[in-house]
């Protein structure tokens, strides 16, 4: 019999308000920011470029009962968070996927998606979807080993350049 060893890993939903969440929230935000300011403008973000994006999507639809924000903790410490959304009964979206650069490749990544698809089942969901964009190679590349795979367009926007979509 394989002993199984107790992941590294701990996963509770957090109110998007708590100060956790929100410096996560805008850790992940600087991190894909900076990347498409610098494939685009040659540089990094600025700080109202932030404050106009968090102004933007806050992330309150990522509240009970629309919504949810997962917290992850990497042996006691916080590592990173993702989130889901209610699109419809049967659908919901999975968004701001983030590990903090010090814990990647460490299994956080799958070990949020593993734990938005349980939370997806509870909620009876029957598929996820996501929209990311191309230069999110590593991110591409997770959701495509989670087995997500290439949908049509089913929202259009600046960053939504890939749509990808897993059945439960």
């Amino acid at each position: 019999m394989r002993r199984m060893t107790p992941s590294p890993w701990a996963i509770a939903p957090r109110p998007v308000s708590d100060p956790v969440s929100a410096a996560l929230l805008r850790e992940y935000l600087v991190d894909v920011a900076d990347r498409w300011y610098v494939l685009h403008h040659g540089r990094t973000s600025t700080a109202e470029e932030i404050e106009r994006h968090l102004a933007e999507d806050p992330g309150d639809d990522l509240e009970p009962p629309r919504g949810v924000l997962l917290v992850a903790e990497y042996g006691g410490r916080v590592a990173g968070c993702a989130g889901l959304r209610r699109l419809d009964a049967g659908t919901a979206k999975v968004t701001r996927v983030f590990v903090r650069p010090e814990r990647r490749g460490l299994g956080g990544g799958p070990a949020l998606l593993d734990a938005l698809e349980a939370v997806a089942r509870q909620w009876r969901a029957r598929r996820l979807v996501l929209d990311t964009r191309l230069d999110l190679v590593q991110a591409r590349a997770l959701y495509a080993r989670h087995g997500f795979t290439d949908i049509p367009p089913y929202r259009t926007g600046p960053y939504s350049e890939v749509w990808l979509g897993k059945e439960l």
